[in-house]
Parts: structure tokens; sequence; C-alpha cells
């Protein structure tokens, strides 16, 4: 087909803009034959992403494929947040050592509202279709539940990485377990999707969701896997319980400083996974970067562009002075009041309590650093007690909270 033709142009520009920081596409050349036939019927793909409702606040590792599912909804194509309220009570072993314990309906209901809610920060909510799992999977009933087993093999399932881990470690593996990634596979038949998105943990349960439809006689789905976003240490993957997170419902004067927190080598990782600029933008501020324009001022736009996104338009201005005015050693006005008793109470205890630390180890360490004030003075003294009453109590340059020990 020649370049020339509309339609094809509009192809390699889907193409170019669906390979952005994305880890892998299986299969490139199928999912552009999709795309061709879409643009020639007018007809939109059924893009789905699937998320457990496992927790109740999402982080911006969270959101690199939320924004992927934002550009492809733009190109036009239908998007569908599918909540896995059935699959959630089973307990996805993705990644782990041991088995997931399953979560209570009223744990399910309450974080997918949560899920859906911050979500739609980066998604068009209007435009995005809203599915629960839990529809078709529970009418499978127990003969539908044996008749879709029936249709894959132990020796497949047995392929994928956590359960050969645990099965070499002796690290037993319910057999629950083993109908997670069948229920996930099941859920594309189910929504007849056309491509299918998650992060690079997730390939091996996209992929049977590719295989069911085979079985089912439909059109295979196309596989996209984002990378997983490294934290705010520039190594481990983006955690809450790693401490190394940016909550997209935080603060925005916590978010901008968190932002600018990162290295400037990770900045551009940042920037390719997080930022809705073109890649000619961004090239084009790296090149800046490096031919001497300081980095702190591309890092400045990166957390201006995410808390305007998160907190609205102009948000990013207050975040600004408040940042620079931490950045001069002062304090402030806006501080977090946190409530703790009894008192008196140990300087670690309130460091790790009032959450501006995420271990006692980490407090020690940051004791032990000078890294912590309590109304302005230096804290070294890890035996020390403070009794009741109302501190500002400081961790690095911009952490602070306001203690009330009563």
């Amino acid at each position: 087909m020649s370049s020339s033709d509309p339609i094809e142009q509009t192809v390699q520009q889907s193409m170019t803009l669906i390979r952005r920081g994305i880890d892998e596409l299986l299969v490139e050349e199928e999912l552009a034959n999709k795309l061709r036939r879409s643009a020639r019927e007018g007809t939109p793909l059924r893009i789905k992403l699937g998320l457990d409702p496992t927790a109740p606040d999402l982080h911006l590792g969270h959101t690199v494929v939320l924004n992927k599912m934002r550009q492809l909804q733009d190109l036009g194509h239908q998007v569908i947040f599918l909540i896995g309220d059935f699959t959630a009570s089973i307990g996805d072993p993705s990644g782990r050592n041991v088995t997931r314990p399953p979560l209570t309906p009223e744990q399910i209901r309450e974080n997918a509202e949560t899920y859906f809610r911050q979500a739609s920060l980066v998604l068009n909510p209007e435009r995005t279709e809203i599915r629960y799992n839990s529809v078709w999977s529970e009418a499978l009933g127990t003969r539908g539940m044996v008749q879709l087993a029936s249709r894959y093999t132990v020796a497949r399932i047995l392929e994928r990485d956590d359960f050969t881990k645990r099965m070499k470690a002796g690290v037993p593996i319910s057999v629950h377990e083993m109908l997670y990634p069948l229920m996930q596979g099941y859920d594309s038949v189910a929504l007849q999707s056309d491509l299918e998105l998650g992060g690079t943990d997730q390939k091996f349960n996209l992929l049977v969701g590719r295989e069911l439809q085979r079985e089912y006689g439909q059109e295979p789905q196309c596989v996209l896997t984002m990378p997983l976003l490294e934290g705010l240490d520039g190594v481990e993957k983006m955690s809450k319980s790693k401490g190394n997170y940016v909550g997209i419902t935080e603060p925005a004067n916590t978010m901008f400083a968190k932002v600018m927190s990162i290295s400037d080598t990770m900045m551009w990782r940042y920037f390719t996974l997080l930022s809705f600029r073109s890649m000619d933008e961004i090239d084009q501020l790296k090149a800046e970067c490096e031919a001497g324009r300081n980095p702190k001022e591309a890092k400045v736009l990166l957390a201006r562009e995410l808390v305007d996104r998160f907190h609205g338009a102009g948000a990013s201005e207050a975040a600004v002075e408040d940042f620079e005015l931490r950045a001069r050693g002062g304090v402030p006005d806006e501080i977090e009041e946190v409530k703790l008793s009894p008192a008196p109470r140990g300087i670690v205890a309130v460091l790790r309590d009032s959450g501006l630390v995420p271990s006692a180890s980490e407090a020690g360490r940051m004791l032990a650093q000078g890294g912590v004030r309590v109304d302005g003075s230096v804290v070294s003294d890890r035996g020390l007690e403070l009794a009741a009453g109302t501190y500002v109590v400081q961790v690095g340059k911009r952490k602070f909270r306001r203690v009330v020990l009563g």
C-alpha cells in the first residue's frame, strides 16, 4: 500500500504514538492491520485494561499504562476500564512468592470506586466504558469453569515465571492461583478485545487471553506491555510500601517537591512515560540540557505539568513558590497536622508514625545524618523523647509535619 494513502499515513502516525515508551508490542503487524481495518470501516478498536482493585490509591507508576490508554482514547478508539472484582477475589499471584490473600466484597467495592475516580484524572471518563468481570465470570458456574479449564494445559500454566520459581523453591502453589490467568484471559473473550494493555509483569496473563480468544473462535488480541516506573530512588519500582512513590492525590506541594527530587538522569524516563509533551519537544529539551541548560529548569517543567494535570491548571504556581521557600530553609505556611498519643513519645516513633519516614530504620538513618529538625533545631539523638505539645518536625529540606502530642 502506498505511503501516500491517507489511511496508511494515519496508521503509521498511530503506530508511532503507540510505540512511545512501551516495553513490548505483540504482534506489531497484526495491530497495524487492525488499525487499517478500523480506519476503513470507521469502527474503533476495543482496548482493554484490567485492574484488580487491590489498593485504594494510585501513584504515578500506575498512570504509565493509563497514559497509554488515554493516547489510544484520543486516537478515537474505545477504551474499556475493566475492574476485576471477580479476579480480585482470587488474588493475582504475579510477581509474588506467596499466595495473595483474597479481598472481601466490601474492600473490592470501595477500592474499585476509588480506582476509577482517580483513573479519571487521566482518562476521559465520558468516553470510557466501565465493566466488571464478575458479570460473566460468576455466570460461568461450575460447569463453565471446568470447560474453560479444559482449553489450557497445566504445562502452559506452569510456564509462568513466578510459578516456576516457587516450584523450584518448594513454595506451595494453590490450585485457585492457576485459575487466575485463565479468568483474566476469559475477560478478553467476553469483551472481544482487540488490544490489551498491562505492565511487564502481566505479559503471561495477557498472552493467555490471546490464546483463549483463538480457542473461542475470535481474532486474537494484540498485547502491549508498559515498563514498570522506577520510584524516587531511581532503583526499585514505584511502590507505596517502599516509600518511593508519588501519589496522584497527594497535595500539590508534596507532588511538586517529590518530582523535583528525582535525578537528572531519571528525569528523562519520567518525561517519556508520564509527560504529554511530544517526543520531539522532549528530545529538544534534552539537547538543550546537554548543551548547557540547567536540568533543573526542565525538571520544573515536568513537575509543573504533573501538578497541573492532577490538581488543576495553575496549581503549580503555588507549588513552585512553596518549593523555593523550603529550598531557602523557610517553613511553609501550610503544613499537614498529625495528632499522636500518648506523650511523651520517642523521636523515632514520631518520625515514623507521622509519615515523615517509612520505617524506624529510616528514621535512625536520617537522625544520624543530621537530616531531622524539631522546631528548627537539628536533632540527632535517637533516644530523644518529646513531651506533650505541638512541634514542627522536618525531615530533609522538604518534608514537614505539625505534630501534636497529647
